[in-house]
């Protein structure tokens, strides 16, 4: 469980990262600036993404490696 949480964490961590570079740099990568329901609000998602990312790694640092 604690492996599968770091991955989630992971892997919000790049696509937030990846929407913010997307936004400041108009690079057309990550997947935030894709969904349509999110026109507008892709830094607020990004910076989400990224809030989320550290909550999934603090969950991951409570729980016991067994």
């Amino acid at each position: 469980m604690k492996q599968l949480l770091e991955l989630l964490g992971f892997v919000a961590l790049v696509q937030g990262g990846m929407g913010l570079l997307h936004e400041f740099t108009d690079w057309h990568v990550g997947l935030v600036q894709r969904i349509g329901l999110l026109d507008g609000y892709e830094v607020y998602a990004s910076v989400a993404l990224i809030a989320l990312a550290f909550a999934l790694f603090a969950a991951a640092e409570s729980r016991r490696s067994g």
